[in-house]
């Protein structure tokens, strides 16, 4: 039965194109295209790499992209990645993953997120400990209101947010045309001429893939929108696939920018490439511009995760007795504001325990090396997951009908399967000792499974 946006406590259909559209841009073209291509840069070597590395990770995502158009658009819940992973695999399957989205996944990402604004924030402000924990604290807090008090309010919040972002981004890359002038160009050699180096290694370049699709990470975010935008079977593959290749466009953009004002060997040794470019573009004023946009970018990541996250909560609410509360939509509001909270809340947690000393900040990090540490074994496992639920599902509900169908099956799918195990695999190999902490809490949600199940066997035996 279709959903009627005049029924109180439930979904509203209140998302365009556009809005869907600015969420996922919103929450992937973040603060990390400010910090990775440094890196991709010194792994790949040369340009020709480092700009296939961006082009083969929007590639990459266009695979993703076609296969989760297919199951959104077949199955536009609320919940996303939780509907596809229940039909395929069962409730513990999906249970496992919205544990992880809510303690290990999305809530790391936000608490990271946060703390990148607060971090440049505080910079701007020339202020010491604690003002970036309070700053992103503070950030969190203003948005989950945002988010919980209307759907206007949260819309509006993130299409401003991310339109002011691609508007920096556009002035950035313009910068670098009008004024961009390299050490290579002003010793008489073009910025962009590669370096004498040739194929980087399996092992370079695959670490360098790491850093481009986790810059790219977030696009999958769209699945969480489908219960809410209107014209959905239509809107969803768009969004999907404008979103990936807006991006990558994005992207490719900014590295050209970044290397035609300092050089692939600029790019290779500098740790903040997009202040620096900015700065020896324009001075001191440019360095202070571009502080300020990495400052709204995370801002708009941040809004993104808080209102697609609190939907696969929501979702899990719906199926699992003992979370009910954090299932029900506001009445007034028509938002999911028990789930917003509650998410906001296990960031918040996480904000503040780095924030309290050394030895909190030395033992769980604070930044985007430890979200990569502690969220990517199980963010590409889940990812890996939903892959294969393309194929699991069109066996298993071989009748429903499927507005869209992934071209050139089962190539598409198996290309976005393997690019998810490298990364998972990769993830494990980068640092185990973090990747570990992030296991263990995943298992530490088949208790509360089992938990769920006795209080409903329990619930069922009394009725």
């Amino acid at each position: 039965m279709p959903m009627q946006d005049n029924e109180p406590g439930k979904p509203v259909r209140h998302l365009s194109g556009l809005d869907a559209t600015c969420v996922i841009v919103g929450i992937v073209v973040g603060a990390f295209i400010f910090k990775s291509p440094s890196w991709v840069a010194g792994l790949t070597g040369s340009v020709g790499w480092m700009m296939g590395a961006w082009l083969l990770g929007g590639l990459l995502c266009l695979c993703g992209a076609l296969c989760y158009a297919e199951l959104s658009t077949t199955y536009p819940a609320v919940g996303g990645e939780y509907v596809y992973l229940k039909r395929s695999y069962g409730s513990a399957v999906s249970f496992l993953f919205v544990w992880a989205r809510a303690t290990v996944i999305q809530t790391g990402s936000i608490a990271a997120v946060a703390y990148v604004f607060g971090d440049y924030l505080a910079k701007l402000a020339r202020l010491e400990h604690p003002a970036p924990m309070l700053f992103a604290l503070g950030a969190t807090a203003a948005l989950t209101v945002a988010n919980v008090i209307g759907l206007r309010a949260g819309k509006w919040t993130q299409n401003v947010l991310t339109i002011v972002k691609i508007i920096g981004l556009v002035g950035v890359v313009g910068v670098a045309v009008v004024v961009g002038r390299s050490a290579e160009a002003a010793a008489g050699a073009p910025a962009t001429a590669p370096s004498q180096g040739g194929w980087p290694g399996f092992d370079a370049m695959g670490l360098a893939m790491v850093f481009v699709l986790y810059t790219f990470g977030g696009w999958n975010e769209a699945a969480y929108v489908a219960g809410e935008l209107r014209g959905r079977r239509r809107n969803m593959l768009w969004v999907l696939i404008g979103s990936v290749v807006l991006i990558t466009a994005i992207y490719v953009a900014v590295n050209l920018a970044f290397l035609r004002v300092l050089g692939l060997e600029g790019m290779k040794s500098s740790g903040v490439v997009a202040a620096d470019a900015m700065e020896q573009a324009l001075g001191r004023g440019g360095a202070v511009a571009v502080t300020v946009l990495v400052a709204v970018s995370a801002l708009g990541g941040l809004d993104g995760c808080i209102f697609t996250g609190s939907r696969a909560i929501c979702a899990l609410g719906a199926d699992h007795a003992i979370f009910r509360p954090l299932g029900r939509w506001h009445e007034r509001f028509r938002t999911p504001a028990a789930a917003i909270l509650a998410q906001s809340a296990v960031a918040a947690v996480l904000i503040i325990l780095p924030g309290l000393g050394e030895g909190f900040r030395e033992s769980l990090g604070s930044g985007f090396d430890t979200a990569v540490e502690y969220t990517a074994p199980a963010f590409w496992l889940f990812l890996l997951l939903t892959g294969i639920s393309v194929f699991v599902l069109r066996f298993k509900d071989r009748g429903v009908e499927r507005p869209f169908r992934v071209p050139l099956l089962p190539l598409t799918a198996t290309v976005f399967c393997l690019m998810s195990g490298w990364m998972l695999y990769r993830s494990l190999d980068y640092r185990l000792g973090g990747a570990v902490v992030g296991v263990l809490v995943l298992l530490a949600g088949v208790p509360v499974y089992l938990l769920s199940l006795l209080a409903a066997r329990r619930r069922d035996v009394g009725a």
